[in-house]
């Protein structure tokens, strides 16, 4: 599996790595504690704490080896820098209107941040993508599943 560099923002870089150190410092002895002590009553088989205890430290293995390889592969770039601020680059927030002048506003965001709630959309997004490079009054399409959508740029702004 061929891993590419990820784009993030500072914040976003920050919020994994806080991630990483809870669970890795504070999390993970807490579970090999219970395990140790489930450990010493004897019978494994079926000893619950033990068990559950296993498993839990498993999936907070697991976790921290995915958030390891995020941020070994995150590029941090700060958007509050960006010199061109006529254009949608990475960290812009973009305020779009489509045909029936309904307006939307996004931020883009490396993948590992992304987040529709916030909308916060990741880098490598069709939205994105579409958007990546456009100024004011560009019209850009986007493919979705019920077909074409086509949005206008109507505001590009940066942090900072």
């Amino acid at each position: 599996m061929s891993e590419r560099t990820n784009p993030i923002t500072p914040a976003g870089f920050a919020n994994l790595r806080a991630e990483y150190e809870q669970l890795f410092a504070v999390e993970r002895p807490k579970v090999v504690e219970i395990v140790s002590w489930a450990a010493g009553n004897g019978d494994r088989s079926e000893n619950g704490d033990y068990i559950y205890g296993r498993q839990r430290l498993r999936e907070i293995d697991r976790k921290l080896g995915k958030l390891s390889r995020q941020m070994k592969f995150a590029k941090v770039v700060d958007p509050s820098k960006q010199d061109d601020r006529s254009r949608v680059f990475f960290g812009a927030t973009v305020t779009l209107a489509d045909e029936d002048d309904v307006e939307r506003i996004v931020t883009l965001v490396g993948d590992d941040e992304a987040d529709a709630a916030a909308a916060k959309i990741g880098w490598n997004s069709p939205l994105a993508k579409a958007l990546r490079g456009g100024a004011i009054g560009d019209l850009r399409t986007v493919q979705l599943p019920a077909g074409p959508k086509e949005w206008e740029i109507v505001e590009i702004s940066y942090p900072g």
